[in-house]
């Protein structure tokens, strides 16, 4: 079997410099590349309008399986020859339906009139179309477009307040906004409107309609961009330039502003390159917003002089990113087409039809999508890193030989040294979420949930003074063996099956989500990424047991802590101005704001109150009910040496707390002097792994992916073989499943392998590009399966009225709440343990009242509140293991 796997991961690595992954583009047969640019143009089937149209309104709806359809409505154009013509408008729909990679063109009936110069937004029940204009009026009627198969339906929208076109709109959530636009035909009646239509109340006809909110600041104007993107906590509304009339002349603009629609505060952000009027906008992946084309001033004086020698507009692409506030060129265009609205249709970029120079269109449609750089990664790099993952598989092989019973392959034979064990402890809290999202984070936000990683030696002392005494002194080889003895067998199992299902997914969540950062800095495809991260952690855990874990968690602490030290060095030597460059920057965007005080437990800027009251409940779980923790306390020889390592991690992760933020805040200062190296393709999550991929010299990358490895196997192995402790301990071994030690051990090794291969699989099942924070998703995880864990064993010391009907009672309703929290409220994922925890020994504690109390002895078990200034008793000796290994009551 051994030699099976090695020969996968030898595939693997064959595989991945033979045919290195190349991250992503659809659009592989692209007739058109910016070669100064990052984005690859593809032409699709033009309008059967041989004309074009500008102002159609344009969106997509998806109608079926495999079946979607681009809309293109109305809009207006000039017959041939067009400096002799009046404009016409439409009221032509025009379908294109898309089946698989199959595209037709279909007829899809008739607008209500001809129209053009409307605003449209793209909703799962088909195209909302607003406003618009003719040539003798402006409109404020609102309508759905729906294709239903053969034609487009209509159906009537609340009306706006008041004539509008020439605006923009955006659907955020179900709520539709609306801004700016010209209420006449005249450009001099430009507004600073802000009106929205909230889609969930159709069915509530008094609520169902245009709400007027305030007015946007700076200047009234027509033709400007609107756009949906992310800026680091949350979607917010962007508007990018236009044009207006002042004194009689008509002024093109270029300022940027950003809409926060939780509080409706407006922000100014950094100058577009240019002037940009009735271009075509579109947000892109999670903090990017992509301009493919814009009308300015150049030749506007001088249309009539030039006719048809004009030039078109400019044929330039730009991008500009939200967390920097940066804009950088994307290179040239195969054409500018304004006056149309860009759509996201199945991952590409849509812009159909629209003008390309003053009265004339085009008929033609592009799909465009950014497209990412190939970097090798390199032969050195792949040494130093084939040559720490072969280190591990060692590590592995050399304590399989040692272990020969339970007590050795789970707990080291209690003779692991309390440095190793602290650092242990310290890998496996600081995982690969820790080691590419913290810094994320960072950069993206700010230090506020740095305040979390402070906690942490507080709760170290409650951990040192109350949790490991009563481990150390019950002998316990499982956690959940102490929730036996102080309620009942039920309660305990509840317990061990949570903490199981918790590990699981923990493993498929870390596995998943560093594939995907690793996809990023080497030409390892996600699944390839955990397919080697899950099959070298199945091998060297197996083997070599607790021993193993926490050898190769000690190996990876210091590979972890160095190779971030090293990009911090490399980070400050490209940033403008060095150290104090970037304190600078980081001081004037607010990079090291630590609190948000207000009081609100649903807002995306985390409260302090939050993050310390989240954070204590967090680490009191993990550190006093985490089999993956409590563990580590029995492998070292006395309590005393255990306390030791418990004070290892919590001074260990002062510094890396520092550290992993501090690289955060570096690469918004490195990525804010040097805007071009952003990859458009990226997630927020994967900034780190670009950093590493594209900036750092060779051998270096190597050792920073090798950390990234490193975190991400310290907690898999913990993962697998704390869970196969907890299935043996607490399952296997009370049933009597085996009859010697020998087939426990052989027991305790198929659990460790059957979970590498479930949480591995798990892995590849949650890949998805479309988690905007890894960090966050973790903490999810981590309240909805540890939350009552926590509270279940503070119930169990805290209380000697407590019982073990009431205490299931207890955790089950606090497995409700946090579950309703998670299913049904926007609240903070940082209160699903606080929650938890507390419902768990408030309803345990009550429901206890109604039950009768053990009829065993509890003592020892509980730390008796009056009278005694001892934490805990001492251990009868019925209730001890006596040093055996088996873990059985």
């Amino acid at each position: 079997m051994w030699r099976t796997l090695l020969m996968f991961v030898i595939g693997v690595f064959v595989s991945s410099l033979t045919h290195p992954v190349r991250a992503a583009s659809p659009v592989d047969d692209a007739n058109t590349q910016s070669e100064e640019g990052h984005l690859e143009w593809r032409e699709l089937p033009s309008l059967p309008n041989e004309l074009g149209v500008a102002g159609p309104f344009v969106g997509v709806q998806e109608v079926g399986p495999n079946v979607s359809v681009l809309v293109v409505a109305g809009g207006a154009n000039f017959p041939r020859p067009v400096w002799e013509n009046g404009k016409q408008w439409t009221d032509k729909v025009h379908v294109l339906v898309r089946t698989g990679d199959e595209f037709a063109w279909h007829h899809g009936g008739q607008l209500p009139r001809p129209i053009a110069y409307g605003a449209a937004v793209s909703t799962s029940e088909g195209v909302v179309c607003i406003g618009g204009c003719d040539a003798d009026h402006v409109s404020q009627e609102v309508f759905l477009l729906r294709w239903n198969g053969t034609t487009t339906e209509v159906v009537q929208y609340p009306p706006l307040p008041a004539p509008c076109a020439y605006a923009q709109a955006v659907v955020l959530g179900q709520t539709i906004y609306l801004l700016g636009g010209q209420s006449d035909l005249s450009l001099a009646s430009a507004t600073q409107s802000v009106w929205s239509l909230d889609l969930a109340q159709k069915t509530n006809p008094g609520e169902f309609q245009w709400k007027v909110l305030d007015n946007f600041p700076g200047v009234s104007r027509a033709y400007q961009m609107l756009v949906i993107q992310g800026d680091g906590y949350r979607d917010c509304l962007y508007m990018i330039g236009g044009r207006r009339e002042s004194e009689g002349k008509t002024e093109f603009l270029r300022d940027v502003w950003k809409y926060n629609p939780v509080d409706r505060t407006w922000t100014q952000r950094r100058d577009a390159p240019r002037e940009m009027m009735a271009g075509t906008a579109i947000g892109f992946g999670h903090s990017h917003i992509l301009v493919l084309g814009a009308a300015d001033a150049v030749n506007f004086d001088r249309v009539d002089e030039l006719r048809d020698d004009h030039p078109g507009f400019p044929k330039e692409a730009f991008a500009y990113h939200t967390i920097t506030d940066q804009w950088t060129s994307q290179g040239p265009t195969p054409l500018c087409q304004v006056t149309t609205i860009p759509v996201n249709w199945q991952g590409e970029i849509v812009i159909a039809s629209g003008e390309v120079r003053p009265r004339v269109r085009t008929p033609a449609l592009f799909a465009i999508i950014p497209r990412t750089g190939n970097k090798s990664f390199g032969a050195v790099n792949y040494t130093v890193l084939f040559g720490y993952l072969a280190a591990t598989v060692g590590v592995g092989f050399y304590f399989a030989r040692r272990n020969n019973d339970t007590d050795r392959y789970f707990r080291g034979g209690q003779s692991i040294p309390w440095w190793a064990a602290g650092c242990s402890i310290f890998a496996t809290m600081l995982s690969s979420l820790t080691y590419t999202g913290i810094p994320a984070k960072a950069y993206a936000q700010d230090w506020v949930y740095a305040v979390g990683n402070f906690m942490i030696p507080f709760v170290a002392v409650l951990a040192a003074a109350i949790a490991l005494p009563f481990y150390r002194r019950i002998d316990a080889t499982s956690a959940y063996e102490y929730l036996e003895r102080r309620f009942n067998r039920a309660t305990r199992l509840f317990g061990s099956l949570s903490f199981t299902l918790f590990h699981v997914f923990r493993m498929g969540v870390v596995m998943s989500l560093t594939g995907l950062a690793l996809a990023v800095a080497t030409p390892l495809s996600p699944a390839q990424s955990v397919l080697l991260m899950g099959v070298l952690s199945m091998i060297y855990c197996t083997m070599g047991g607790i021993e193993a874990v926490i050898w190769s968690d000690t190996i990876q602490t210091v590979v972890l802590l160095g190779g971030a030290i090293v990009a911090v060095v490399v980070l400050l030597m490209g940033i403008d101005g060095g150290w104090e460059g970037m304190v600078l920057l980081a001081g004037e965007s607010d990079k090291f704001h630590l609190a948000n005080w207000h009081w609100d437990p649903t807002n995306q800027q985390v409260a302090l109150w939050v993050i310390i009251v989240g954070s204590i409940a967090q680490n009191l779980s993990t550190y006093s009910a985490d089999q993956a923790v409590v563990q580590r306390y029995m492998t070292t020889p006395d309590e005393r040496l255990a306390a030791r390592a418990i004070w290892t991690n919590a001074l260990l992760t002062i510094p890396a707390t520092l550290l992993f933020f501090g690289i955060g805040t570096a690469l918004f200062a490195f990525y804010h002097s040097h805007p071009e190296r952003l990859d458009l393709t990226i997630a927020t999550d994967q900034v780190f792994p670009l950093f590493i991929a594209r900036e750092m010299p060779i051998g270096i990358a190597g050792l920073l992916v090798a950390g990234i490895f490193a975190a991400a196997q310290s907690t898999v192995s913990t993962s697998m073989n704390s869970t196969a402790t907890t299935i043996v301990t607490d399952f296997l071994r009370p049933l009597g499943c085996c009859r010697t030690e020998d087939g426990y051990l052989r027991a305790a090794r198929v659990a460790t392998l059957l979970l590498g291969v479930l949480g591995t699989a798990l892995g590849l099942v949650f890949i998805s590009p479309s988690i905007t924070s890894l960090f966050d998703e973790f903490i999810k995880v981590v309240g909805l399966f540890m939350g009552v864990l926590g509270g279940l064993f503070l119930l169990g010391i805290f209380s000697r009225r407590a019982n073990g009907e009431g205490a299931l009672l207890g955790a089950l309703t606090g497995t409700a709440v946090m579950f309703s929290l998670w299913k049904f409220t926007p609240i903070q994922g940082y209160l699903y343990t606080a929650s938890g925890v507390t419902t768990c020994i408030i309803v345990g504690y009550f429901a206890s009242l109604f039950f009768p109390t053990k009829a065993e002895s509890i003592e020892g078990l509980t730390i008796d509140m009056i009278g005694d200034s001892k934490i805990g008793h001492s251990v009868p000796a019925e209730l001890s293991n006596n040093g055996s290994s088996s873990g059985t009551t």
